[in-house]
């Protein structure tokens, strides 16, 4: 079976922590180009290649291709941009220019809802001309992204120069020559910003003297917090650009974008001796517990504030898959990063570390299958083991020894019910039984510490309010015993 995709394949090479290369662990691709339904079927992306991002482009005016490939087809629920656990399974997606009410119109609300996921789930989003005009929330039939408006001016066939404010983030990635201005951008009918919701960022102002563009802003970048991606767009059509500083213009909105995305996020902390069955499929809705993708990553962290002996980690999975499994220290664990690894054949690993220093350990495991590729008219269609677009079953498990922290003489079992977790609106009750001498500390899915209450052998109920909504987990430990449980808080 195939899966309609179009796709350049490019490979991953690890450099260094902060290089656009190496910062694709965990994704499929580094970029995804948008040319369907009414959108510039473009098949290269010059500033793409000067950086050595691996991309993939759809390049259709069918929709039934189309939302094959973006919204879902026989071999994969997700659709090509997303994991089976919703998470961006490219960095960075490019919407080409065109027609933004035909693309928007034939991709309909599932469409459309699978970009937002994306930018709200981490993925970075770019876009030219009608790129930009279809992340506004102008119309219902438009992403709905940024919360601002922009007034299209007629002017095609044309060139435009571009003034760059002197804190302008372009700066942090090219000279421009010095003069803080772009010259002979290609314009066609795009426009500009009208409204500058807070946080927006002005990156390039128009220079067209005697038009409605003069003046106005024509590159601009927004995060609406720290989980979901950064949105880059601009009005002019300089990705066609191979040289010089029109391309330039391009690799640094590309690369602010990737700079934005959001970091990492955890499954959890795992409790010590259970085991953590990963099987949900797209339509449970259970991120948490639902199956890897090809080339992703699921981070676990595990709590070991006194330091631990024998500590091992066992991951269990199908063989006809390539499962990889890392262990890092005070860090995400990725290939680059890891302090221990095992990445022989197949899926069922295991790690023993003999003594394991204080602090928080985190887990990665990493699905190295992938599907192959082969060129149609419109891009590329998906083969080989297309089993992995919907997900590989693993479960994962830690074990460890306490050090220096006595005996419970609470069982799991008799501790299991005295952490309750109850949210209403904005807040979320703890309780926490009369459980003396315990901890407890609140993660969101980053694994960054949210709270710390006192705790105190009398107090039963605590009571939390998280700057921003968000899932978190709360952590209780009692001896040898350790209970998470995840909730969300909403607005």
């Amino acid at each position: 079976m195939k899966k309609h995709l179009s796709l350049l394949y490019g490979v991953l090479i690890i450099i260094n922590l902060f290089s656009p290369a190496e910062a694709i662990e965990g994704f499929y691709k580094t970029l995804f180009m948008d040319g369907g339904v009414g959108l510039n079927g473009l098949k290269t992306l010059p500033a793409a290649d000067y950086l050595n991002y691996s991309f993939e482009y759809l390049a259709t005016n069918t929709v039934t291709i189309q939302n094959g490939v973006m919204i879902q087809n026989e071999n994969d629920e997700n659709g090509v941009l997303l994991y089976p656990d919703g998470e961006p399974r490219f960095k960075l997606f490019f919407s080409n220019g065109g027609w933004m009410d035909e693309h928007g119109t034939s991709l309909g609300e599932e469409g459309l809802g699978r970009v937002r996921r994306f930018y709200y789930r981490g993925g970075s989003y770019t876009g030219a001309c009608a790129g930009a005009y279809i992340v506004t929330i102008d119309s219902s039939i438009y992403y709905n992204l940024w919360p601002g408006s922009m007034i299209m001016v007629g002017l095609a066939n044309t060139t435009v120069g571009g003034v760059i404010p002197d804190d302008s983030p372009l700066l942090h990635y090219y000279d421009f020559g010095n003069d803080l201005y772009i010259a002979d951008i290609v314009h066609s009918r795009g426009g500009y910003a009208s409204t500058l919701p807070p946080g927006t960022e002005v990156l390039l102002i128009h220079d067209k003297p005697g038009t409605g563009l003069h003046d106005n802003p024509s590159c601009w970048a927004y995060k609406d917090n720290d989980t979901t991606g950064r949105i880059v767009v601009m009005t002019s059509h300089p990705e066609n650009e191979s040289g010089g500083e029109l391309r330039d213009y391009t690799a640094a909105v590309f690369q602010y974008a990737f700079d934005g995305a959001a970091p990492p996020s955890s499954k959890g902390f795992l409790a010590n001796g259970e085991k953590r069955i990963m099987n949900k499929s797209t339509a449970d809705n259970d991120p948490l517990y639902t199956k890897i993708g090809d080339r992703q990553y699921h981070h676990f962290m595990v709590d070991l504030t006194a330091g631990a002996t024998n500590f091992v980690i066992t991951l269990d999975g199908n063989d006809s898959f390539n499962l990889n499994l890392y262990v890092a220290r005070d860090t995400f664990a990725f290939a680059s990063l890891a302090g221990y690894a095992d990445t022989s054949a197949g899926s069922d690993k295991t790690i023993s570390i003999d003594s394991a220093a204080p602090g928080v350990w985190y887990i990665g495991v990493e699905c190295a299958t992938t599907v192959e590729t082969e060129i149609v008219t419109w891009g590329y269609e998906y083969t080989g083991q297309l089993e992995v677009l919907n997900g590989v079953e693993y479960t994962i498990q830690a074990d460890w020894n306490i050090t220096d922290i006595a005996m419970n003489p609470h069982s799991k079992m008799g501790v299991s019910g005295l952490l309750v977790v109850q949210v209403e609106g904005n807040t979320a009750t703890i309780r926490a039984g009369n459980l003396p001498p315990y901890s407890m500390k609140i993660f969101d899915l980053q694994g960054s510490l949210c709270w710390e209450p006192q705790t105190s052998p009398t107090t039963v109920i605590y009571r939390w309010q998280p700057e921003s909504p968000g899932m978190y987990f709360v952590w209780m430990k009692s001896g040898k015993d350790i209970l998470t449980k995840r909730f969300t808080v909403v607005k």
